[in-house]
């Protein structure tokens, strides 16, 4: 397959296309003012949060203060510490270092809207797009979890699939890139980027090796089998916080609300304008090798963070169904931008209150 993937001849969704190209601007101006001050807000409500919202962030700002005294001894991964010690080094204030973790999170988002917005095969209206995907991810609870408390995880989910979406279409630089940046910023991708060889196969078996791993994981099987067969990783990821209380074991609730996700498109399928919903159905895909690490390993603690990257990617493809939906109201951009307000309200809330999955 070609770097790019073919896409049927169409005439791609534009906003507004019967506007002057002046107006059409403008358009374009508001909805990139919109989106800076939607990432400024939130930056500020993650950057000026007390220590004590998000279980973790005291390790972080703890970690942040001894780096200012040399070298220590950290399991942060290389650039995540590099981040950390350039910006204690350089003496910037706590709340400081907090918006930049927050603001590469967001600059993540950015770059993984593009990228999918480009697999999608849409040619026009991405700000509209990226309006509708930070909407949908700011009223999500996993992405405040990625804000305030699996930061470092949360900074290589999107990495993550931006990764995987480039392997599907066979980008292999892009793939490596991306690979490597995840990496650099939680270990776990590897777990993801692992799985990546299984989207050169046939679809179908793609699905029936997944649901092979689903009915594994809910039945225990994958459990035991790790148990049996690799005795250091089932410790490690059974001691992982292990006097923290959260429930492991094998969570069908999860695996359950995992699957419907994978569902969706396929049941929306006709709400969405061609050829787009083709290419909507083709990166579930995608979504089903980002599952694959749960169903391996996800009966520990904190199981929930394995699903970090099919999740946030859920607001992604959520965003997509909008935007090229066939029903005009859905994708009209004023309703999105006035959702993406909204959604900055129920941000602030989700994190005041620290409300996460």
């Amino acid at each position: 397959m070609s770097e790019s993937i073919m896409m049927p001849s169409t005439t791609p969704y534009v906003e507004h296309s019967s506007t002057s190209n002046i107006t059409t601007n403008a358009r374009v101006m508001l909805s990139m003012m919109l989106v800076a001050a939607a990432f400024l807000f939130s930056d500020l409500v993650v950057g000026l949060r007390s220590i004590d919202v998000g279980t973790d962030t005291y390790v972080y700002e703890e970690v942040y203060r001894e780096l200012r005294g040399g070298p220590i001894e950290t399991r942060f991964e290389p650039g995540f510490l590099l981040v950390t010690r350039l910006l204690s080094i350089l003496g910037f204030s706590v709340e400081t270092y907090q918006c930049v973790l927050f603001g590469l999170l967001l600059l993540m988002v950015v770059l993984a809207a593009r990228h999918y917005f480009n697999y999608l095969g849409s040619t026009r209206g991405y700000m509209t797009f990226l309006i509708a995907g930070v909407m949908f991810l700011f009223i999500s609870p996993m992405f405040v979890n990625a804000s305030i408390n699996a930061v470092r995880q949360g900074l290589a989910a999107l990495p993550v699939f931006t990764a995987l979406l480039a392997f599907h279409q066979r980008q292999w630089r892009t793939f490596f890139i991306y690979g490597v940046i995840a990496t650099c910023f939680h270990y776990s991708s590897l777990l993801y980027l692992a799985f990546a060889p299984l989207l050169l196969v046939n679809l179908k078996l793609l699905r029936i090796a997944a649901l092979l791993a689903f009915i594994a994981y809910c039945t225990g099987v994958t459990m035991i089998v790790v148990r049996a067969a690799v005795p250091a990783l089932y410790n490690a990821v059974m001691d992982y916080s292990l006097g923290a209380k959260y429930k492991s074991g094998v969570r069908l609730d999860f695996a359950v609300f995992s699957i419907f996700w994978y569902a969706l498109p396929f049941m929306m399928s006709g709400l969405v304008r061609k050829p787009f919903n083709t290419r909507l159905k083709d990166s579930t895909a995608v979504y089903l090798v980002m599952l694959l690490p749960f169903f391996a390993v996800g009966w520990g603690n904190f199981s929930n963070r394995f699903l970090l990257s099919s999740y946030m990617a859920i607001s992604l493809m959520v965003a997509a169904i909008f935007f090229h939906s066939r029903l005009s109201i859905l994708r009209n951009p004023i309703l999105l931008r006035g959702g993406l307000v909204v959604s900055c309200a129920v941000f602030y809330y989700y994190v005041a209150n620290q409300v996460l999955v």
